[in-house]
């Protein structure tokens, strides 16, 4: 899992961050995976201009990987980021099985920058009655179907 760091695709990732911000495209972020020497995917952040607040240059660098390596698991893969990763990037990069995650820029240089992400994991060690977005769980629906369907079915892909 994982190999040695390679210094030029977090330079990559930093110059991805500068182009897209230069472009307009978004804020100043840029990630790059890595499976061995080659690049499978690579994004710099896009959250304004898609109107989507998940278009995060890690995320969308996870989403080009799997596509090109045709799979949603990257074990043998490297992510290279310009700045470390927020809650959800990190989520993807466990779901996508990401072996290291490299990155320049810290959580206090993210804030000293105006963007700012502790409230969002403070969020998490609360428990749900106590959080910002209320969350409430309805029972007595269909819901359970989709699962005994999902555990019934020859064909599934796990993953």
């Amino acid at each position: 899992m994982g190999g040695l760091m390679n210094m030029r695709f977090l330079e990559r990732a930093i110059e991805l961050s500068l182009e897209g911000m230069r472009l307009g495209d978004g804020g100043p972020f840029g990630a790059v995976v890595s499976r061995g020497e080659t690049v499978v995917g690579e994004a710099w952040n896009r959250v304004v201009v898609d109107c989507d607040p998940t278009a995060h240059a890690e995320v969308l660098a996870v989403r080009a990987a799997c596509r090109r390596v045709g799979s949603v698991h990257l074990p043998d893969c490297e992510l290279y980021a310009s700045c470390e990763p927020c809650p959800m990037c990190l989520a993807a990069a466990y779901w996508a099985h990401i072996g290291t995650i490299y990155y320049a820029n810290t959580r206090e240089d993210v804030q000293a920058a105006g963007f700012d992400d502790a409230d969002i994991c403070k969020e998490f060690a609360l428990p749900e009655e106590s959080r910002t977005i209320r969350q409430v769980r309805v029972e007595g629906t269909a819901a359970p179907l989709a699962f005994q369907e999902w555990l019934a079915k020859e064909d599934r892909k796990a993953y």
